[in-house]
């Protein structure tokens, strides 16, 4: 081999050691959620989600949201959905359980693809579209600041109308602590020009789901049926009295927390959930 055969070589393999490697393949057909990190997807071979039953105080949520997915997977009109309202009460956990319960009912024909808005959702709609399969687009805690207006209209396009807008098997679910998802003020109202165009701009975006649910406070009762749904299931006991002291020193009552309240019964008891 010649020196310049040599330097060349050296060149050549620097230049591949610089190339970023190339992204891992995707078998959008063969695991039952995804995470999309701008432009590829990592499998979750295990959707990790709480059974059906043992959901509670939302009922009429769980009806809403588990029959809307149930459609999705069989190939039916289906909505884009927006759970909103207040922190810990399953918005989240009721999506994964959803699908997983579509997935169980439909084999293959549904996945759950976590993404967010700022990584690439259009090139995930791209990849997407080509295949046979059902999707639901999951955007967990969206919120936009009231001066991220580039954001929240490029949601409303994908949502509705947009030339890039979410191709027909797949469906956004949405969670936000608040229902317009765009922030919200009272200064607003004191436009002395037409108050009500600024009003009608920040609930256009929630206005694009034809599914939205509103998740409310948890009252002591529904706090504590929650608690006994898990602890009858694991085979755990327990008591109220110390239930509603391990909610008074968190400062609320929901699901997250009376979820915490069973781990702590299951740790005690050198059990696994």
């Amino acid at each position: 081999m010649s020196a310049s055969d040599e330097v060349l070589g050296r060149i050549a393999a620097a230049l591949e050691r610089l190339a970023p490697p190339p992204a891992p393949t995707t078998d959008w057909c063969a695991d039952p959620a995804y995470v999309w990190l701008g432009q590829h997807a990592r499998a979750v071979p295990v959707l990790d989600a709480p059974p059906l039953p043992l959901m509670r105080g939302i009922d009429a949520q769980k009806a809403a949201v588990t029959g809307n997915v149930l459609r999705l997977a069989a190939g039916a009109a289906a909505h884009d959905m927006l759970l909103w309202g207040a922190r810990g009460m399953g918005k989240s956990a009721l999506l994964r359980s959803a699908t997983a319960h579509a997935q169980a009912v439909h084999p293959g024909r549904i996945a759950l693809v976590q993404a967010s808005p700022d990584a690439g959702l259009a090139a995930l709609f791209a990849v997407l579209r080509g295949i046979d399969r059902r999707f639901l687009v999951f955007l967990d805690d969206l919120g936009f600041d009231a001066a991220d207006s580039e954001g929240a209209r490029k949601l409303r396009s994908w949502l509705e109308g947009g030339v890039e807008a979410r191709p027909g098997n797949v469906r956004l679910a949405v969670t936000s602590n608040r229902r317009a998802i765009v922030e919200r003020h009272l200064s607003e109202q004191d436009d002395p020009i037409n108050p009500r165009d600024a009003v009608d701009d920040r609930l256009a975006l929630a206005d694009r789901f034809g599914l939205s649910l509103g998740f409310h406070n948890c009252p002591q009762d529904v706090y504590l049926a929650i608690i006994a749904g898990y602890a009858a299931h694991y085979a755990l006991d327990w008591e109220q009295a110390e239930a509603l002291e391990w909610s008074k020193r968190r400062g609320s009552r929901s699901g997250r927390v009376a979820w915490q309240f069973v781990t702590e019964l299951a740790g005690r008891a050198g059990r696994s959930l």
